[in-house]
């Protein structure tokens, strides 16, 4: 055979061989485009079918949502994504206008995260909510752990007890410690404090679209409103020198002792003005705290209690909050009256006197309080 021939003969061998390579390529190519496909088509479903799902099956909590007049659907779809009611705005417009929904109307709504789209777009049709509270529950402001597990333990089916087992369990507080761990840090585990939750649970109405929330679920609305209340002040916690913790703590003391809207800044400022004494606080709400029990008046023996929280016999800041608080008590811890009082007192009437020093106190008490039973006694010497 000539040379030519054999080079000819080798360059189709050559050929074939390439062109079968080239055939395996593209199959290969073909196969995994094909692949890639029948994923992005899988994940796409699963991606839509997950957008179609409530947020949230399992929770009942209320979302209060605004709708202004005027809002059109891609408008009120970032309402409601924005406030977690449901999962991707796009879908929910394109189920919308699939569905050929319209009408949607301008109000104030209440919405859970278990509500499916088309109840949803049913409440925006009507104006409605579609779901009515099975039970609502007030907690009103200044009422400590104990008070709250009474008031819940009126309204469902468990104790008192259970409620404040639940609240005082170690495992719960520390799962509870990982989901907040902006707002619960170690020191609600300090020994020495009664409840590692008090001062955590939000006062504030409570709807319940279920008649038997568990008391996890009841336990951890309350202490996400409490997280939102706080994180929304996030500057002014960075510039305060005192810990969450502390915030909380300070807020609970205003919150018991200001019989009035107006004089929490006053009575927060004098807080601070004997901390900066280094005097003790001296506040009688801690010493009822420390009993564990109300009374309509403190008297000198009660003040001898030997209690971390008894701010008569220890100097700064209880060991931990003594009850729920206002809005407007934690404002003023953040931001109290620039004033020089270091005393105040309050007449039966809830008027409150205030004194830059010792002397002018007593002589206040003197004219106000003087035959006042609902006053404690006044300490023979000045206050340390």
């Amino acid at each position: 055979m000539s040379d030519f021939k054999k080079s000819y003969k080798e360059r189709l061998k050559n050929r074939s061989e390439e062109a079968s390579k080239v055939r395996k390529i593209v199959a290969i190519v073909l196969a995994v485009l094909a692949v890639l496909l029948i994923i992005a088509l899988i994940s796409g479903y699963l991606y839509i079918k997950s957008s179609l799902q409530p947020v949230d099956p399992d929770d009942e909590s209320q979302i209060n949502v605004e709708v202004p007049i005027g809002s059109s659907t891609s408008q009120i779809a970032s309402i409601l994504k924005e406030n977690d009611v449901i999962k991707n705005e796009l879908i929910f417009r394109f189920y919308t206008k699939f569905k050929n929904e319209t009408g949607f109307q301008a109000g104030d709504y209440s919405f859970t995260a278990s509500m499916t789209l088309d109840e949803i777009i049913e409440s925006l049709k009507t104006g409605k909510i579609v779901k009515e509270p099975a039970v609502r529950v007030t907690i009103p402001e200044g009422r400590n752990l104990e008070q709250i597990a009474e008031i819940y333990a009126e309204e469902f089916d468990f104790t008192e007890e259970e409620f404040l087992e639940q609240a005082n369990d170690e495992e719960y507080i520390n799962q509870l410690m990982e989901d907040y761990p902006t707002l619960l840090s170690d020191e609600v585990l300090n020994e020495d404090i009664r409840y590692p939750l008090e001062g955590y649970l939000f006062a504030t109405t409570y709807d319940y679209f279920v008649e038997d929330p568990t008391i996890e679920q009841i336990i951890e609305e309350m202490v996400s409103r409490t997280e939102a209340t706080v994180l929304e002040r996030s500057e002014e916690i960075e510039e305060s020198d005192l810990t969450i913790h502390e915030i909380l703590t300070m807020a609970s003391l205003v919150e018991n002792e200001a019989p009035n809207e107006d004089s929490r800044k006053d009575i927060a400022g004098v807080f601070y003005n004997r901390l900066d004494e280094d005097m003790m606080l001296q506040t009688d709400p801690t010493v009822l705290y420390a009993l564990g029990e109300h009374k309509d008046r403190v008297l000198f023996e009660d003040l001898e209690v030997d209690s971390p929280y008894n701010t008569y016999q220890n100097k700064g800041l209880p060991v931990g909050p003594i009850s729920s608080f206002n809005v407007n008590s934690l404002e003023a811890t953040f931001n109290p009256s620039d004033n020089e009082y270091l005393y105040f007192l309050a007449n039966s009437e809830g008027e409150i006197f205030y004194a830059e020093d010792f002397e002018e106190h007593k002589e206040l008490r003197e004219e106000h309080i003087d035959n006042d039973e609902g006053e404690t006694p006044l300490p023979d010497d000045t206050p340390e």
